[in-house]
């Protein structure tokens, strides 16, 4: 009997051929692979941890506008990135 939060596997062939017949390319990686999110979940947690969390927000829209700004204004111009040598864009 498997648990109610275990994971399971959810690819299916139908949905595969719905992305297929709908010209979306799916991207999925091998069972095990410890890295197939690690980027994307970095990029949420500090987001959570350095935004969203430290306050609470009265309306889903003031959220999303302060999420757009935290993201053009701090995160992406000024965050070090590896691929730059960790600079940042602006630098």
């Amino acid at each position: 009997m498997r648990r109610p939060v275990e994971s399971a596997q959810y690819t299916a062939y139908d949905f595969g051929r719905t992305l297929r017949t709908s010209g979306i390319l799916a991207s999925m990686g091998r069972a095990g692979s410890a890295s197939d999110n690690a980027m994307a979940e970095t990029f949420f947690a500090t987001l959570k941890t350095e935004l969203v969390h430290r306050r609470s927000w009265p309306t889903r829209h003031e959220l999303e506008m302060e999420v757009f700004s935290y993201l053009e204004g701090s995160y992406n111009p000024r965050r070090g990135h590896s691929r730059l040598g960790n600079l940042s864009p602006t630098d």
